[in-house]
């Protein structure tokens, strides 16, 4: 597989190095030359998930890594399921909530793991990422007590729900978080500023585990798969997929899937009131506004660094404008959302409601609609429980979280002060 740099198409590499790279000159992310469609789409969607993932997965990556080195790597990294559920009508939720951090993010998180295993042939390697809710636990999980491997992790101070933020910052050992007087946007500046600090970059060995590692962003594209192998037979070619959308990669593995590919009929990117995107796609404008909190945390981005791959498919025109819908979700229509689908029997949290709010939208009568939760509702309890008027009941994982004390430590927005940071812990 060679990927090229979208801010430098002169810098070009393979999987192997994109993956232990992370971010390219330029803080330019890297793509594929060529995305070629899969062979036998009917066959492939009537394989077991590990067994099919294996196949997509070995099919991108192409002949630099053996099929029984990729093989591996999914059975080690996809140990849990990806359920599609009825909701009503031609409506399904695809439940991405079933691994270890219960987030979508443990897909991705647990595949680069793998990679990182096999490719860093024992040299020492630094993790540094920020998170807005959800990546931290996934990654933090993924590598945690891996010898020579230590991750960093800063995320906005009390913009991350408790539950969200237990899941890393209780870890210790090899996993370092850092809480930030700022935005997710001021920590993704943070860590940009570290990918172009060369001494750092060098003495650190620094690697990017968000999704701009091209790993995570490629094990994505696997659920999208099983989201489809589950419709009935006859409905296979008829999928309509909305993505909550914050930074981007979700929806850019679901454009590559549909490239090489899967047949999906209609993409949408719905974002909460961080509506950057939703506002270029109106008027073809990149106008980043300051970023706001909201319920959908996860998606308080203005910034997103997955756009530019979008970007890169539709313009080309291999994935049409014509089928790419993007809209702004507020606060008031995600609660009224939350409620919608509870009274249809599902229960969801505020980022899987926005993405069923976004879906109603466009969804024609023809198509099967399908909705991504991308985190299970507990780790929202608070506002799940206000909005809807429910107890939830805790998931094991998240009770222990929440029982152990916080270890990270405060830090202003402020570069210099992580470059100290790391340079007196780990250099």
């Amino acid at each position: 597989m060679r990927l090229y740099n979208l801010k430098d198409d002169s810098q070009v590499v393979s999987f192997v190095e994109a993956v232990k790279t992370g971010l390219g000159r330029n803080q330019g992310v890297f793509f594929p030359q060529q995305l070629t469609p899969l062979d036998n789409m009917d066959a492939l969607l009537e394989m077991d998930f590990v067994s099919r993932s294996t196949q997509v997965l070995t099919h991108l990556i192409g002949d630099e890594l053996s099929p029984n080195v990729v093989a591996e790597m999914v059975q080690g990294a996809f140990t849990f399921p990806a359920p599609l559920v009825h909701v009503a009508d031609n409506l399904h939720c695809l439940e991405l909530f079933h691994g270890p951090t219960l987030a979508f993010k443990d897909f991705g998180g647990r595949f680069m793991a793998q990679c990182l295993a096999q490719f860093s042939n024992s040299e020492k390697v630094t993790i540094l990422t920020a998170t807005s809710g959800d990546t931290g636990a996934a990654v933090a999980h993924a590598f945690y007590g891996k010898e020579n491997i230590d991750v960093v992790i800063l995320y906005p101070e009390g913009k991350i729900s408790e539950a969200q933020q237990k899941l890393f910052t209780t870890l210790g050992n090899n996993i370092h978080c850092y809480s930030v007087k700022g935005s997710f946007d001021d920590c993704q500046a943070m860590v940009k500023q570290g990918f172009l600090d060369d001494e750092l970059k060098t003495r650190l060995r620094l690697n990017s585990a968000n999704s701009i590692n091209i790993s995570r962003l490629l094990a994505q594209v696997c659920y999208y798969f099983e989201a489809v192998a589950q419709l009935p037979k006859a409905q296979r070619n008829k999928a309509h997929i909305s993505v909550p959308s914050g930074n981007f990669g979700n929806v850019c593995a679901a454009m590559i899937a549909a490239l090489i590919g899967l047949p999906i009929q209609k993409l949408s990117a719905t974002t909460n009131q961080n509506d950057t995107v939703p506002r270029f796609i109106a008027s073809k404008k990149w106008q980043p506004h300051e970023t706001q909190e909201s319920l959908s945390n996860a998606m308080d981005v203005s910034r997103p660094n997955n756009w530019p791959r979008v970007q890169t498919m539709l313009d080309s025109g291999r994935f049409s404008y014509d089928d790419f819908f993007s809209h702004a979700v507020d606060e008031e229509q995600t609660a009224l959302a939350m409620r919608e689908l509870q009274s249809m029997g599902y229960q969801a949290e505020p980022h899987t409601a926005i993405a069923y709010e976004g879906l109603k939208a466009d969804l024609a009568p023809e198509h099967q609609g399908i909705f991504l939760a991308t985190a299970h509702p507990a780790k929202f309890q608070a506002s799940v429980e206000k909005i809807l008027n429910v107890e939830l009941a805790m998931p094991k994982a998240l009770s222990d979280a929440l029982a152990k004390p916080c270890l990270a430590e405060p830090m202003s927005a402020d570069y210099q002060q992580l470059r100290q940071a790391l340079l007196a812990k780990l250099g």
